[in-house]
């Protein structure tokens, strides 16, 4: 690629969509909400693999430029920018194909207390309550314990995310990985920033946290929740009470493990 890229990645409801507004006010920089290329990606990858009746004519060194190329095909067009933030919950169970690919890449993972993430996306279900939403399939029934088990299982919106954390987070190349935490963001947006431009090595821009804008109105009416990728236009913590039952939220107690210093021997940068 002709310009550089990095990785937003992480837990949803974390702060990446607010992340990526406020990197989006620099002129030099593309940020946008959750796009295809790591679907593209895996996709890709199951398409040159042996499945393929002529995966025999398919190297590595093949493989990698045909994947190289589509990440840069993908903007080469529509960016103009230098660099540019691709986001998406699974580049964190990708970290070594990243790391091959565009070794000088760095993967910013967003995180949060779990509890809270279930909190958050449970206002957005009641604020909606006549819209189901994609993330359970559209399904009007359903109890706050249920909607939970569906988005905290291996495979639901949270379970997922929070596996691809650990897994990138603990193997051997977390290197070019950062955690930054929602609280953070929210409440110091300055320091977070500063810690993020640090982390990729590029000068640091006069961000306005008064005047933030981003919404995709389109593509959450879609999916049947409304302000879901909703920012607010102050940057600032918003202090509430949990929604949710008292056994529900204390459930998740010992989800942060980034919180514990004896459990990042590899010296993973969390800010």
């Amino acid at each position: 690629m002709d310009r550089r890229i990095h990785f937003i990645s992480g837990l949803p409801r974390s702060g990446s969509t607010l992340l990526s507004a406020l990197l989006q006010q620099n002129p030099r920089f593309h940020a946008g909400m959750s796009s295809p290329v790591a679907g593209m990606v895996t996709t890709m990858l199951g398409e040159l693999s042996g499945r393929n009746e002529f995966s025999v004519f398919i190297n590595d060194a093949q493989r990698q430029r045909i994947l190289r190329g589509l990440v840069a095909n993908y903007y080469e067009d529509e960016v103009s920018a230098d660099v540019v933030f691709d986001t998406n919950r699974a580049w964190c169970s990708r970290l070594p194909v990243l790391k091959t690919l565009f070794p000088d890449a760095r993967v910013i993972a967003c995180v949060r207390d779990t509890a809270w993430i279930v909190d958050s996306i449970e206002r957005l279900v009641r604020d909606n309550a006549f819209q189901p939403s994609s993330m359970f399939n559209f399904q009007p029934g359903g109890t706050v314990y249920s909607r939970t088990e569906g988005l905290v299982n291996g495979d639901g919106m949270i379970g997922y995310a929070y596996n691809a954390l650990k897994e990138a987070y603990f193997g051997e190349d977390s290197g070019n990985l950062m955690l930054l935490q929602y609280d953070t963001l929210a409440k110091d947006p300055a320091r977070a920033l500063a810690a993020v431009y640090d982390f990729i090595g590029e000068p640091r821009y006069a961000h306005d946290f008064e005047r933030v804008s981003f919404d995709d109105k389109g593509f959450d009416q879609r999916a049947g929740t409304p302000g879901l990728h909703h920012v607010r236009a102050h940057v600032a913590a918003t202090a509430r009470q949990t929604i949710l039952p008292p056994d529900l939220f204390h459930r998740f107690e010992s989800d942060p493990f980034w919180r514990d210093p004896q459990l990042n021997p590899r010296g993973v940068r969390i800010v």
